[in-house]
């Protein structure tokens, strides 16, 4: 246990970890987005665009920034960190409460089939993209 909690990774790894992270959320979130949609199909002008209003206000107004200010934390950083340091405590908190609320609503059923589609499907699209961002941002920064 002990050589566990000495386990340290360099930036490089935050990165590709914190990229990794943001797509696989993006992923599952998606899918429950599109399987959402699904069934009413009848809806999928509308929930197309509010997907596109969702993403451009997360990906452009939130997750872009928080890129930036997560990349130029790691990039600080020295080269001994724990593997889940690609957040800071703030993240993870905020990271928490968006599943715990996700998890809750739907749950619940606390909000419309049609408001999960397009809004989960948004969202999903500016994760994937954010994380796909750390990944390209390897090549620009040597770590």
């Amino acid at each position: 246990m002990n050589r566990l909690l000495k386990f340290r990774v360099r930036r490089k790894t935050l990165i590709i970890t914190a990229g990794f992270v943001w797509i696989i959320a993006g992923g599952n979130i998606l899918k429950i987005g599109v399987l959402t949609g699904l069934k009413d199909p009848s809806r999928w002008s509308e929930e197309a665009l509010g997907a596109i209003l969702i993403f451009g206000v997360f990906f452009f107004l939130i997750f872009k920034r928080m890129f930036v200010k997560h990349t130029l934390r790691i990039a600080l950083k020295d080269d001994q960190n724990h593997p889940l340091a690609f957040f800071d405590a703030k993240g993870w908190i905020v990271m928490g409460f968006m599943m715990t609320l996700g998890i809750t609503i739907r749950a619940f059923h606390l909000l419309p089939d049609w408001f999960i589609a397009f809004f989960y499907t948004g969202l999903s699209i500016a994760l994937i993209l954010t994380g796909s961002l750390f990944l390209f941002h390897l090549r620009k920064i040597p770590y």
